[in-house]
């Protein structure tokens, strides 16, 4: 297929998205948008998805796309376009799909009204991804924010939605904000021009990088605008969660590889090392709250942020190699983050999905009220550990690949011209293992809590499995976990396109040759064969079977596990996700503000609690939203004197002149 008609059908997939959207809003008192609009939604994502998979490897196809008369705007799909294409296809089928059996009856709005947000959200990343304009790209941005909100606050009876969903739109419009700024300074030459031929200019560097960066990192939730993350993803209905985090941080991904490796000249070595250390310190940092906490959905938001983090690190060493000459290794970075952005697309989708046939199971978001509820729910028991082996890092997983390209990175590193930077990285690398460790750790405890063991509470033995519908989503988002993790050595040659869009032409790399070897430098240093792995566990796994088999016949049987003498074993005895979490806050409590509660001998009613605060919210945020609050409270009080106001914007134009002047 011609780049070209590439483009013209995803330009049709968005028109098709949005007259479907319009659809279910002028259906919204029907049950048209469950039994028709999301599942057309879901074959148009199709369809989005193998056009992207045509144009990975096809030549750039540019248009301009007549919005009204007098008004028109640029578009271009390359193949780094066409990967995040593919990854927003192949995620929007299995959320449209999931969304026609979740939505039937099950939300605080019609489901008409959350169709119509909901597809004006994918229509909007979809152009993010094509935008070849600023004021395109900006308005897109902005409609992803306010859609995204609307559906955020669908349970808006609760109050706890409601500051959610305020605080993430005040956080997205900091980030607009910070992007609208840094678009003009870059286009100010060009107005009206493409941003792919923007001519390198007396364009302020490092303050375009300081603003798209603050731009970029709030809407991915890294340190330390991350607040919104944790609130907004559990107040969100599920299929909008897994939306949210597999595609919308993504954006900010993209935006960020955009801003830094095409739209502005060369940074310096020092702006990889920004990018190289937040993105470390925003991964830590994530993976130590996700494992203490005791909501799945908070518990899913902290991991998104740490993997968010581990691509942005990826970005930060591409942009070190590339500054130090070194663009075989550069490469290897930017295939890592990219990797790991589609992996990462598809399991944390997957397992956002699953918190929700949970949760309508049951009831509950809570650990400490579930469990064992593979019995009642094995379809979704046996899909959520294939998303969890991936989110894990495990072997012959989508996450696995990403992960051990990354840390080949790091390994592989030569002499650098900056001596701390070189002393650093044996230390960085050392952080990169103890984050996937606690990854590892955070994923055994969603699993174990949730589906292994005995009930916790009584109603837990009435819970259902997923309808059939919901059932068929997780399983193609479990597929494509599988493909990931099985199939990178035929996977990562189509992906050479997409990386000469960011970094140029260079040499042709060991991992673009077609093999069933993932060489990410060369052989003699390492390599990784997940299509001999797999047929060699199989083996292994069948010969042990076979010996137990035939050398113990007719001598296994069933029994209890041993109770260590103590006959009373009930769900009270079991691991509660809070203690499962205790290593985890024992050790790193430095970095946490705890606030404890302890039964006393004589409380009549004893129970024990724990919570864990976020000490950026306590630092920055919570002062800030007293300061907000006294200034509402003068304003409604008592007005100000012009002498308070004359004096506040003298201060605001010192602070514009000094800005100017630097």
């Amino acid at each position: 297929m011609e780049s070209v008609q590439a483009l013209n059908l995803i330009e049709w997939a968005c028109g098709a998205w949005s007259v479907l959207g319009v659809i279910a809003l002028l259906g919204w008192r029907t049950q048209v948008a469950t039994r028709w609009v999301f599942p057309l939604s879901a074959l148009v994502a199709v369809a989005v998805a193998w056009v992207s998979v045509q144009a990975l490897t096809s030549s750039v196809a540019v248009a301009t796309w007549s919005l009204w008369p007098g008004v028109s705007g640029h578009l271009r799909l390359d193949a780094l376009s066409a990967w995040f294409t593919l990854m927003l296809g192949g995620v929007v089928m299995a959320c449209s799909m999931y969304a026609a059996s979740y939505f039937r009856h099950r939300e605080a709005i019609p489901a008409g009204l959350i169709a119509f947000y909901y597809h004006f959200f994918v229509v909007s990343m979809c152009l993010i991804l094509v935008a070849d304009d600023a004021w395109l790209f900006l308005l897109n941005w902005e409609i992803m924010a306010v859609s995204s909100y609307l559906l955020v606050i669908s349970n808006h009876a609760d109050a706890a939605t409601r500051r959610a969903g305020l605080l993430y739109l005040a956080m997205a419009h900091l980030g607009a904000l910070a992007l609208l700024i840094a678009m003009a300074m870059i286009t100010a030459a060009e107005p009206h021009g493409t941003l792919a031929a923007l001519a390198p200019g007396k364009v302020p560097v490092t303050v375009v990088f300081v603003l798209a960066l603050i731009g970029f990192a709030g809407k991915a939730g890294l340190l330390p605008l991350h607040v919104w993350l944790p609130e907004a993803h559990p107040a969100a209905p599920s299929p909008v969660s897994a939306l949210m985090s597999g595609l919308m941080l993504k954006m900010a991904l993209y935006g960020l590889l955009r801003m830094v490796f095409v739209w502005l000249p060369a940074l310096p070595l020092m702006a990889g090392v920004a990018l190289l250390i937040l993105g470390m310190l925003s991964a830590l940092f994530a993976v130590i709250y996700a494992a203490v906490q005791v909501d799945m959905k908070r518990l899913l938001a902290y991991s998104s942020m740490e993997n968010m983090g581990l691509m942005l690190l990826s970005v930060g060493l591409a942009m070190i190699f590339r500054s130090e000459g070194m663009p075989s290794l550069a490469q290897l970075a930017l295939l890592a983050a990219l990797y790991l952005a589609m992996s990462h697309a598809l399991f944390k989708s997957l397992l956002f999905l699953v918190t929700g046939s949970v949760l309508h199971a049951t009831g509950e978001r809570n650990l400490g009220h579930l469990g064992g509820l593979m019995r009642r729910m094995p379809w979704t028991a046996g899909l959520a550990l294939i998303g969890i082996f991936s989110a894990a890092g495990t072997p012959l997983f989508g996450g696995f690949a990403a992960e051990w390209m990354l840390l080949q990175s790091f390994l592989f590193t030569p002499h650098l011209s900056n001596p701390t930077l070189e002393l650093s990285l044996p230390v960085l690398s050392a952080t990169l293992v103890l984050i996937s460790a606690l990854a590892a750790y955070t994923m055994v405890k969603f699993f174990a809590i949730i589906f292994l063991g005995q009930f916790r509470e009584n109603k837990l033995a009435a819970a259902v499995d997923a309808r059939a519908r919901e059932r068929w989503a997780m399983l193609s988002l479990a597929f494509g976990c599988i493909i990931m993790g099985v199939a990178p050595a035929w996977i990562l040659p189509h992906m050479r396109a997409a990386l000469a869009a960011l970094l140029g032409p260079v040499a042709h790399p060991a991992w673009a040759t077609p093999s069933w070897l993932v060489t990410p430098i060369a052989l003699q240093r390492a390599s990784y064969a997940p299509a001999l792995l797999l047929p060699g566990l199989w083996l292994v796994a069948g010969l042990i079977w076979l010996v137990v088999r035939f050398s113990f016949p007719h001598k296994t049987r069933r029994a209890p596990l041993w109770d260590c003498g103590f006959p009373w074993q009930g769900a009270r005895m079991q691991d509660t996700a809070e203690g499962f979490g205790q290593p985890i806050r024992h050790i790193f409590e430095p970095v946490m503000s705890l606030r404890r509660h302890l039964p006393e001998v004589d409380d009549r009613h004893p129970f024990y609690r724990v919570a864990v605060i976020d000490r950026f919210w306590l630092w920055i945020y919570r002062p800030l939203l007293r300061t907000w609050r006294t200034w509402q409270r003068l304003q409604t009080h008592g007005r100000p004197s012009l002498v308070w106001y004359l004096g506040m914007s003298f201060a605001t134009l010192i602070v514009l002149l000094g800005m100017v002047m630097s």
